[in-house]
């Protein structure tokens, strides 16, 4: 009886082994399956995210998730200031934080900011506007040629540019590797004497992928002329990164060829619009620095049995620090979320004075401008303007820049209130000289007082874009899903006036 009981044992637990055996071989034979390049032909239809998850299944899934980010913050209704420091500028007319990639065309669409054009030749922007939108740019660039491609209002491309940011933004669909396939990149990096992004190691260009679109950048005016003898003018995508990728060499860069994004509208200050310089302050912090790369934290890699992938529902580390923080830091989850917490309340007050500031600089401006204040007398008063918001936008247009490089971040604001009280200091003798010396700049504390100040009619610009989407954006639907450009579930029904969310049009 022993002996049997020994032998079913023995058979029980050989099966088992057997059972386990076949379960890891199987697990690893799914785990070379998923680690294989797609195919040399590469895959058709590349721009469209679900073509991949035939190959990358687990990652699609997780890119999906960036669906779940959908909540819209309106900015300027918790920073007012905000629309009278871009007055004349369409960042006064509508500005949300940003949601996740799944969201990222439909928001440009949404956007009051790219306007009601009526066809491809309207405007208010230029066609480089989808540039950090979309896989389908690199695709146009690649076959209309890169100036054509920036030539032209951004209405030119709406029933193209229609697949969000996905896959084949960051990854070659022969190889699955890393990989960047617009050419303002490499040239930014040159420019700044870094190395091009095929001469960076795997690591770097784990930050590199995100730096095609979270940097600072302008519209070069670029004169050419098409095969056909054309003369055409391109607004090219460029990074300002000839005297490096600081903040104050990329003013002195925009300084020194006299450019501006815009007037100002109040001060009639020549402005200069910071974008989403990310990865420039991420340099400058601790985690750049100690080669702590944008995906080490954002997209940290997640096991599924044999199957190690790296989670693609880019967004806020604090959602899985067990994944993104806890592999290097020691301290508890809470511990981590407070230091957070305090970095967060430090850049909130900094970046209030500092555009509280700011904004009451442009109004005196404007007030001494009224009573006959001249260019000459205002002309350091805005340069100082110009300077301080400079710094100050750039400082707060990095979505996590108080985390990434707070040190950088308090230095900035800093100097931009310093330079914003300079120049009302200045701004006290002027205003005197003309009369004002009891001049107390308007209120802005409500979105609506501050859109008031930079003349911004919501009413009017609300209902021209609800024309332009059950419109112009309707045909542009339509001829993306007759021509299967589109993402199918971005444009499930072509019929439907809103897929996205806008704060305007909010019931």
């Amino acid at each position: 009886m022993k002996f049997k009981l020994l032998l079913v044992g023995s058979l029980i637990a050989i099966g088992a082994m057997a059972l386990l055996a076949a379960n890891v071989n199987e697990k690893e034979k799914e785990r070379v399956e998923l680690n294989k390049a797609p195919s040399s032909a590469g895959i058709a239809g590349k721009e469209k995210s679900e073509e991949w998850a035939k190959y990358f299944p687990r990652q699609y899934d997780s890119w999906k998730k960036t669906k779940e980010g959908d909540e819209l913050t309106d900015m300027l209704d918790k920073k007012p200031y905000l629309a009278v420091a871009w007055a004349g500028y369409a960042f006064s007319k509508d500005y949300n934080a940003p949601r996740g990639h799944y969201y990222a065309v439909q928001d440009n669409i949404n956007s009051l900011r790219t306007g009601a054009p009526v066809d491809a030749k309207t405007g208010p922007l230029p066609t480089a506007c989808w540039t950090c939108k979309s896989p389908d740019v690199p695709r146009l660039i690649e076959e209309d040629g890169e100036l054509e491609y920036f030539t032209g209002k951004w209405a030119k491309y709406g029933a193209q540019v229609v697949n969000s940011v996905g896959c084949a933004t960051c990854h070659d669909d022969k190889t699955a590797q890393l990989s960047v396939r617009v050419p303002h990149l490499n040239r930014g990096l040159e420019a700044a004497g870094l190395k091009k992004f095929e001469d960076s190691t795997h690591q770097e260009k784990r930050s590199l992928v995100c730096a095609q679109c979270h940097v600072e950048y302008y519209f070069k005016k670029t004169d050419w002329t098409d095969a056909k003898g054309v003369a055409k003018t391109a607004m090219v995508v460029t990074l300002p990164y000839k005297n490096g990728t600081t903040v104050e060499g990329m003013e002195k860069y925009y300084d020194d060829i006299n450019f501006s994004d815009w007037t100002h509208s109040i001060s009639k200050t020549p402005m200069i619009k910071a974008q989403h310089p990310d990865w420039e302050l991420w340099k400058t912090g601790i985690h750049g620095q100690k080669g702590v790369s944008c995906a080490d934290c954002h997209m940290p890699y997640t096991q599924e049995g044999a199957v190690k992938y790296s989670d693609h529902q880019i967004g806020n580390p604090l959602a899985n620090m067990d994944k993104s923080c806890m592999n290097c830091h020691r301290e508890s989850e809470t511990k981590l979320k407070g230091i957070v917490a305090q970095k967060f309340e430090r850049k909130e007050l900094m970046m209030d004075l500092a555009f509280d500031n700011i904004g009451k600089a442009h109004l005196e401006t404007g007030e001494a401008m009224k009573l006959g204040a001249t260019d000459a007398e205002l002309k350091e008063i805005r340069t100082l303007i110009r300077h301080a918001q400079w710094k100050g936008d750039m400082a707060i247009a990095g979505h996590g820049a108080f985390f990434h490089a707070p040190e950088e971040l308090l230095r900035l604001l800093g100097v931009a209130n310093d330079q914003a009280q300079q120049a009302r200091i200045k701004l006290v003798k002027v205003l005197a000289k003309y009369g004002a010396i009891d001049y107390v700049a308007p209120d802005f504390s409500s979105k609506e007082k501050a859109q008031g100040l930079a003349k911004v009619n919501m009413a009017e610009l609300a209902a021209e874009k609800m024309k332009f989407k059950q419109t112009l954006e309707q045909e542009w639907k339509k001829e993306a899903k007759a021509k299967g450009r589109a993402n199918p579930e971005l444009y499930k029904d072509a019929d439907t006036i809103d897929n996205g969310k806008s704060v305007w049009n909010k019931k």
